[in-house]
């Protein structure tokens, strides 16, 4: 029964330690801003009218 807690103690640590490494790099590492979108300027000639 001993050997039975320590197994299932050992895999509930390593299942505890790659949650907590994913949501670290989730949350801190790939935390990238994106560029605001912005409209692209039309080329060429335009002419203005009053």
């Amino acid at each position: 029964m001993d050997l039975f807690l320590e197994c299932l103690r050992e895999v509930l640590k390593g299942i505890v330690r790659e949650l907590s490494a994913y949501i670290f790099r989730k949350s801190i590492l790939d935390n990238k801003k994106t560029t605001l979108l912005r409209q692209k300027v039309k080329g060429g000639f335009q002419q203005k009218t009053k």
